[in-house]
């Protein structure tokens, strides 16, 4: 038997709360045809001063459960999962916007074994009078959670979900405040639970909307980000990298290909050692993500993830080549150093317009690039047989335990 448990966290809501009831306890027949057979309300006013809490407490079918003063958004949600008794937990705003209505058919899915989390995406097809702001917004974030998992989600903000009670522990634990919903979504994607998202449609608000867009979306922003670090931060790190890497090319390639007879040698040469150094910083930053990688392995228990476009394109992890990688820039830059060197002793090329800066300027960067490549080959080498130590352990006590019994 099924039993879906809807929470619905309530601050200063008295205009809207008791649609919204009479909403949800009126889908109980189409739960039941979806294969869940009992329906439970939760609702848990989070320190209103209005008449939310009585009327909430004039449905006697209705669990009211009371905050003494406000503790946020993602708090609300957890108590009511904490009093649930539902196999399958959901939550759903106070204010209207929500279709309580769709319950069905975003518990099918999970029902029918599809899913571990539904979400219902107010992005993916269906009618919303959503702002155009937030519009945008959402679509950002989307994206973002998007790219740094390497799984699709059109809508990683919806206040719609429905749940298994199970996987609350792999999402755990989870912000007290609005950004509950990003953060879930984006410890999902990491942690290998199945969603499914379900079109749904969305309605203006029933009264004032508590979400700042600049406030709350620098916090979602930033809780996105945070939580992606602490599973993969080689994607994120290795984004920014190759991105830089990208930039140095670029700006080396630019003055290049544009260079003319009027233009000044120098300017060539800035042009290239920004380059340089941008390439640098971009190869610095990958190497640290991947570093990064190997102490949250650590940490989680985990194989090492893939890191920054999912599937590996060599034959063995990236970070296997920064040693050699990292020897050949030391030896590139004491050659160029070297023959720089040669050629201010050589009279032959007195005559030649190089600025004096630029060779020891890029023979130092190529250097402790190197330096830094090849401690991180070392790091990786080091937290690699650390990740390990554990698995090796156990192997062993299970050889000697058998042997003791034979």
């Amino acid at each position: 038997m099924n039993t879906l448990s809807v929470v619905i966290p309530a601050l200063n809501e008295e205009n809207g709360i008791a649609d919204i009831i009479e909403r949800v306890l009126a889908i109980k027949a189409s739960l039941a045809e979806a294969g869940v057979s009992d329906l439970e309300l939760i609702i848990v006013d989070d320190g209103s001063q209005d008449r939310t809490p009585e009327i909430v407490a004039s449905y006697p079918e209705v669990v009211l459960v009371r905050h003494p003063i406000n503790q946020g958004y993602g708090a609300a949600i957890k108590t009511g999962f904490r009093e649930a008794k539902g196999n399958l937990l959901a939550f759903l705003d106070a204010d209207g916007t929500y279709p309580p209505e769709s319950y069905p058919q975003l518990c099918r899915p999970i029902v029918e074994n599809k899913a571990d989390i539904v979400i219902g995406s107010r992005m993916a097809g269906a009618d919303s009078e959503m702002p155009l702001v937030r519009r945008i917004g959402n679509t950002i974030f989307a994206a973002l959670v998007s790219i740094i998992s390497n799984r699709h989600v059109t809508d990683s903000a919806s206040g719609q979900r429905v749940l298994r009670r199970e996987v609350l522990s792999q999402l755990y634990p989870l912000p007290d405040g609005l950004n509950f919903t990003p953060v879930m979504s984006t410890r999902a994607m990491y942690e290998d639970i199945k969603v499914v998202e379900v079109p749904i449609t969305y309605s203006e608000r029933v009264g004032r909307s508590k979400l700042s867009v600049v406030h709350d979306g620098i916090r979602f922003l930033n809780t996105i980000l945070m939580t992606a670090l602490t599973y993969n931060p080689a994607r994120i790190f290795g984004l920014i990298g190759t991105g830089l890497v990208g930039l140095g090319f670029l700006s080396t390639m630019w003055r290049t290909l544009s260079r003319s007879k009027a233009k000044r040698e120098d300017s060539q040469l800035v042009s290239w050692f920004v380059g340089l150094v941008l390439g640098s910083a971009g190869v610095n930053i990958f190497s640290i993500g991947t570093v990064f990688n190997y102490l949250v392995s650590l940490f989680h228990k985990r194989p090492i993830r893939q890191g920054v476009f999912g599937q590996p394109l060599f034959r063995k992890p990236l970070e296997g080549y920064f040693g050699w990688v990292g020897l050949g820039s030391i030896i590139v830059g004491g050659i160029f150093y070297s023959l720089s060197v040669w050629r201010r002793w050589d009279r032959s090329t007195q005559k030649t317009k190089v600025a004096p800066w630029f060779a020891p300027a890029a023979s130092t960067i190529l250097v402790l690039t190197g330096l830094q490549l090849i401690t991180s080959w070392l790091l990786t080498l080091v937290l690699s047989e650390l990740t390990k130590r554990d698995a090796r352990a156990q192997k062993d006590l299970g050889k000697f335990s058998a042997n003791g019994r034979h």
